[in-house]
């Protein structure tokens, strides 16, 4: 398939064809991120795109963030915007392959980004890299499932089915804080690696 081609989202971004990227950070994300404390935990952005969730951290004091992004464009973005971000803190490479250990990461609807018959093989991927009580927090979107993809959308209920057997999942609501064009289109997601 070839949305896991680093050519096909490199000429997403290249092309300007990223009607999901909103040009600031999540605000469901945000209001999450706002509540951390501990500014030396390790943190992944995977399929990040162009990072602004990163940025946000960065700028708030957050020294230990790290992108996974399978396209070279949206990274670069990130450094002309924050030039002292370390390039050893932004990766180039497919999610499947990297591995390290981390304590939080942020999912940013990377997750309904992914073909479908992926979904499985991702929630093993997130579990491996989160430590013992690590977390998963983020957005996935709220619309049917559907092969016109990405996104491609997804439920509760498949969402449930997918991370509980693997995660004790805090939270999956609707999020009451998204912006407009995506309002009753998105849950936020908590979850913890047992």
């Amino acid at each position: 398939m070839e949305e896991r081609q680093p050519e096909y989202w490199s000429n997403r971004y290249r092309e300007n064809n990223t009607p999901w990227d909103m040009g600031t950070a999540s605000p469901p994300l945000t209001a999450y991120l706002q509540l951390l404390t501990n500014k030396k935990q390790n943190i992944l952005i995977l399929g990040a795109g162009n990072a602004y969730e990163a940025e946000w951290l960065w700028k708030n004091g957050f020294q230990n963030v790290y992108v996974v992004e399978v396209a070279r464009e949206p990274l670069e973005a990130l450094r002309q915007r924050i030039p002292s971000f370390p390039s050893e803190q932004l990766i180039l490479q497919d999610f499947f392959n990297h591995n390290a250990e981390y304590d939080l990461i942020i999912e940013q609807t990377f997750f309904c980004a992914l073909p479908p018959q992926w979904r499985t093989k991702y929630v093993a991927k997130m579990k491996q890299l989160l430590k013992p009580g690590g977390r998963l927090t983020g957005v996935l979107f709220d619309f049917p499932l559907t092969e016109q993809g990405p996104p491609y959308g997804g439920s509760y209920k498949e969402y449930l089915q997918y991370f509980s057997p693997h995660f004790k999942v805090h939270k999956l609501e609707r999020c009451y804080n998204s912006i407009k064009p995506r309002t009753d289109r998105e849950f936020f997601i908590h979850m913890l690696k047992e």
